[in-house]
Parts: C-alpha cells; sequence; structure tokens
C-alpha cells in the first residue's frame, strides 16, 4: 500500500515503523505535523495515501484529512486510555504492564475505535530508555497488526463503547506532580520522579539560585549528605543527597528565562561550571571494574567472564562528548591489557552511539573547534578498535545507532544487533561529509554501491534489512531486558569455537593487507579534510542544521532527498 506517515518528529518511533514498513513491500512517505496542517493537508492531497499512520502525535489530525482519509493514531497506552501523558502516568503509579493501542482518529481525543493493540511490562528505567524499547515494540507489533488488518478489509475496529474496554482520561502530567522535596522524598521517589522525565520535559527544579530541568536519575550507595545539597561529580554528572541517600543525575537544562545562553541538555557538571566558575564539587571516581554489589552510577563498566571481556558503556541520548570519547578510549586500552580472546562493546540497553555530542558543541565557546576535537577523539577511539588484531571484537547493539556511532560500531569484527534497533549509517542530515573512517569500514561490508545508497538517501535503516545487507552480523530476537544476558551466553560460545584462534591469524592478516593497499592514516586524513572544511566555514550548512537540532527548531523534511549545500555527499 500507500502509507503516509505523520508525526510531530522523525522521532526513534517514527523512524522505526518507517523502516519496518517498508521493510514488508510498502510504499512509505513522511510529512511532519510540526510544520503546519497546510503541510499535512498537502502532503495528503499530493500522495493519496490508502492509508494514513500517526506513530507519534502531540497535536490533533486535520479533520478534513482524518474524514477523507483512514487514519491511525499510535497511543503509548492500554484501549480505553486517553490522555497526553499515559506513559508518564504509567511510570508515575507503577504500573506493572502497560499496552500500546492503535485506534482510528476521530473528533474526540483517543476515543476511536481500536484497530490493534498489545501490551508490555513496565520495567522500572528511565520513560525515554522504556520508550525506545519496550514500548516501541510493542507498538510496531500493534502497527504490523492494524496495517495488516486494514489491508485484509475483513477487520472491524472494535469500538470504545464496547463493555470489555473500560475508558479512563488522564490529564497532562504538569510539573506540580513532579516537583520534589528534597526534605521529604526517600531516594525510590526522587528516582521515580526522575526517571518518569529524564529526557522530557526533566524536572522543574532550582540549583544555585537558578530555574532548571534535572534529566536522568541513579542510585548511589555511598555518599550522603544534607538533603539537596551537592555532594560530588562524576564522568559529568553530580550526586544530590536525598532524605535517606543521594541519587546521580547526568544531565540538566537551564531554563529559557535562567540567563544561560544555552538552554538545552548537556553534563550537568558544565552547567554547573559555568554558572559557577569557582564552585568546587569533589570528584568522586567509580573504579572501572566495579563491584556487582555497588549501586552506584558510572557511564562506563569492564566485567570479565573467562575469555570475554565485556566494556560496556552509556551515554545520555547516546551522544559522545571529547570527554566521554577520551574517558571511552582509555577503558578500552584497560580491556586490552587483560587476557581474553574476545571483547564485547556495548551497553546492556539504550543507544549504542549517535556520534559527537551537538548539545556540548552548541555550548562551547568556539563550536567549530569542539566540533572538530570531538571529532579527531571519536576518530581515535574508532581507530584503536579498527587496530585490534589480536582478539575479536563484537559490537553489540542494544539500541539504535546513527552517524559516527554506526561506524563505531563497524569498526568491530561482528556486529550483533537487537532485531527492534534501528541504524543511520549517514552524516547528510547534520549537513556532515563524515568520518570515523566510514569510507573504509562501511564500503567494506555493504560495497562501494550501497555504501554511497546508504549515505546520499539518508534513511533509517531497520535491523532486519542491516542483517540482509551485511551492515549487521546478527540478530539478537530478546526483548530489551533479555538483550544482555543473550549477548553474553552468544559471547561464551564465540569465544569457546574450535576455529578462533584462525579466525583472529586470519584477521590480522586482512588487516595488514588492506594497510598495505590504503593506509587508515589515509583515510583518516582524507575525510578529516572534508570535515575541517566544514567545521570551520561559518556559512556551512552544517552550523543551522545543528543549532536546529539541538535548540528543537523546525529545519525542514525528515527525508532530504537532495544534498545539503555545500556536501557533495
Amino acid at each position: 500500500m500507500n502509507i503516509l506517515l505523520v508525526a510531530s518528529a522523525f522521532n526513534s518511533l517514527t523512524q522505526r515503523v518507517y523502516a519496518e514498513l517498508s521493510d514488508l513491500g510498502h510504499r512509505v512517505d513522511v510529512v511532519l505535523a510540526s510544520q503546519g496542517d497546510d503541510q499535512v493537508r498537502a502532503a495528503a492531497h499530493e500522495l493519496r495515501p490508502e492509508l494514513v499512520v500517526a506513530p507519534m502525535l502531540r497535536t490533533a489530525l486535520p479533520e478534513d484529512v482524518w474524514r477523507e482519509h483512514t487514519c491511525l493514531i499510535v497511543h503509548p497506552g492500554p484501549p480505553g486510555d486517553r490522555g497526553p501523558s499515559s506513559l508518564d502516568w504509567a511510570v508515575a503509579e507503577r504500573a506493572a504492564q502497560w499496552g500500546v493501542t492503535v485506534l482510528q482518529a476521530e473528533a474526540a481525543m483517543d476515543a476511536g475505535a481500536v484497530w490493534a493493540a498489545e501490551p508490555f511490562p513496565v520495567t522500572p528505567v528511565g520513560k525515554s530508555d522504556l520508550y525506545r524499547g519496550e514500548v516501541s515494540d510493542a507498538a510496531v507489533t500493534a502497527v504490523r497488526t492494524a496495517v495488516r488488518r486494514y489491508a485484509e478489509g475483513a477487520y472491524k475496529p472494535r469500538p470504545q463503547t464496547d463493555a470489555s474496554i473500560s475508558v479512563v482520561w488522564r490529564d497532562v502530567f504538569r510539573q506540580e506532580r513532579r516537583r520534589i522535596d528534597w526534605e521529604r522524598d526517600d531516594t525510590e521517589t526522587v528516582l521515580r520522579k526522575l526517571r518518569g522525565a529524564d529526557s522530557q520535559p526533566g524536572v522543574r527544579d532550582e540549583l544555585l539560585g537558578r530555574e532548571v530541568f534535572l534529566h536522568g536519575g541513579h542510585p548511589e550507595d555511598l555518599l550522603r549528605g544534607r538533603p539537596g545539597d551537592l555532594l560530588a561529580r562524576r564522568a559529568g554528572g553530580v550526586c544530590r543527597a536525598t532524605r535517606d541517600g543521594a541519587v546521580w543525575i547526568p544531565e540538566l537544562r537551564p531554563r529559557k528565562n535562567s540567563g544561560d545562553p544555552a538552554p538545552f541538555r548537556r553534563p550537568a557538571a558544565s552547567v554547573l561550571a559555568a554558572w559557577e566558575p569557582g564552585l568546587r564539587l569533589p570528584e568522586s571516581d567509580a573504579p572501572l571494574e566495579l563491584p556487582p554489589e555497588r549501586r552506584t552510577w558510572t557511564d562506563i563498566r569492564y566485567r570479565q567472564r573467562g575469555d570475554v571481556g565485556f566494556l560496556a558503556f552509556s551515554f545520555p541520548g547516546g551522544a559522545m562528548s571529547t570527554d566521554q570519547c577520551r574517558r571511552l578510549l582509555a577503558a578500552y586500552r584497560f580491556a586490552l591489557s587483560r587476557p581474553t580472546r574476545v571483547l564485547v562493546l556495548g551497553g546492556a540497553r539504550g543507544f549504542f552511539s549517535n556520534g559527537i555530542h551537538l548539545n556540548v558543541v552548541e555550548a562551547a565557546p568556539d563550536p567549530a573547534e569542539e566540533s572538530w576535537t570531538n571529532l579527531l577523539a571519536m576518530d581515535d577511539l574508532v581507530e584503536a578498535v579498527l587496530r585490534t588484531t589480536d582478539r575479536l571484537v563484537v559490537a553489540a547493539l542494544a539500541g539504535n545507532a546513527a552517524a559516527g556511532g554506526v561506524m563505531l560500531a563497524l569498526a568491530a569484527d561482528e556486529v550483533w544487533c537487537r532485531t527492534g534497533a534501528v541504524l543511520n549509517p549517514h552524516y547528510r542530515r547534520m549537513g556532515l561529509y563524515g568520518s570515523e573512517f566510514w569510507t573504509y569500514s562501511l564500503p567494506r561490508r555493504v560495497g562501494p554501491e550501497h555504501a554511497r545508497r546508504l549515505t546520499t538517501e539518508a534513511l533509517p535503516v531497520s535491523a532486519a534489512s542491516a542483517e540482509r545487507t551485511g551492515l549487521v552480523d546478527r540478530l539478537v530476537a530478546a526483548a530489551p531486558g533479555d538483550f544482555a544476558p543473550e549477548v553474553e551466553r552468544l559471547a561464551a560460545g564465540l569465544a569457546a569455537a574450535p576455529g578462533l584462534d584462525l579466525r583472529i591469524a586470519d584477521k590480522a592478516a586482512a588487516r595488514a593487507a588492506d594497510e598495505r593497499e590504503r593506509p587508515l592514516a589515509a583515510h583518516r586524513e582524507a575525510e578529516l579534510a572534508r570535515m575541517h572544511a566544514i567545521f570551520f566555514d561559518p556559512g556551512a550548512p552544517y552550523h543551522a542544521l545543528r543549532s536546529a537540532f539541538v535548540r528543537k527548531t523546525p529545519s525542514g523534511s525528515p527525508r532530504p532527498l537532495s544534498a545539503p549545500a555545500g556536501d557533495a555527499r
């Protein structure tokens, strides 16, 4: 069928629905509702879709569109649930199970007939992690079911007047409900409030006399202090005392009226340092090999099971700043010093990596210089993986990856990917040529012609499609919470394989042959020359696109079918 996706943003779920419906053979187009009702009407008139699907919509569809076309709305709540903050309520009320409903658009919000519904467990993780994991899995299953039922033509959607459906309206989950009372709330309550708002909208609070939004929350088992006090810093985050313990807060977002020129999310310690340069929070280091009984937060960890090393990293939003790249490279070098035959890279769940940290770049005194410094640090990390020849390296993608994050994965010998992940192996939507040795790794994986298509079409790729084209070696069909143990099982089997020593030797020989044909240094030099020219050109589209992305201002179509000015790819 011809299907039109209408979404408020081309977010992770919209991308996954786009990629998976395309895999099924449907012709899928996208229009952003944020561009206005007239754009939605124009797209519906021009494309004449057989079906309209709205994977993520913050505003109502124009009435004339849903009257003229069958429009299916993806609602992150069980049948009968209504309101704009369904998932927030599920987290706040500690629901054990929730659901996703695909319903038909009509005048009343979330009141249309039900085409499909799928339950999911509410795992105790951040709301954004839950959304990209369990919610996304359930939503895609429900969308596929609804689209199939619509195409077959025999299914009659179930009206919400059905006696089996209990209708409940849940109002907007406002900041008043999220407010933390540092004197009275215990640690678990604070964590639940932080996790329920970790990506959007954050928890409004006050630090150093300024209003700020807190993003993300993790427990701390040792540090203690007066409730509300800042206790320490670690990996860019800050630790704050609760009534009966403490929590780590990785990121802060200044309010737009706070006087901060960079009112967007970035590492918490850097925000506070910009406000009060003399602030001296003690550094609370955590060992790389953190004992399993410790209940504290760190963004990089290493552990070993027999002949397998696991280097886990988890950065908010998947972005990797200069500091994060350098610390991960140091941890990688540490992992190489350990006697293992297989080294697995990647976190237990959530993003793998999305490349350089555009928010940190945008907040820097000189964004061009910070872009360059961050990219060099990312290149150093990727090069270290590419030059590893004494063991097999596995990139385990529990979640999405994009741009340089995909190239970090492709530097490994094998790429294992959870079936629900989405890959964006391109740079064009940010007006960039790309680096991280993509001119070596990507054609080596998929061939020159397909590499050209991936980087020029700049569209999301499903895990299944990535596996079919050689971008991914193994699909791991596991729920988000089951991915890490399944990877550990598979890695143990790889380390015990009888032909592993021969594989490692062959790998070293192949790397030497590639080096003779064209050294990695030549790839790096050529890529960086292109990137340097873009970064240090004030008129390059990258700067406007980066600022629009970070500050969440409209910047055009989600489908950039022609290259931005100044970008040869």
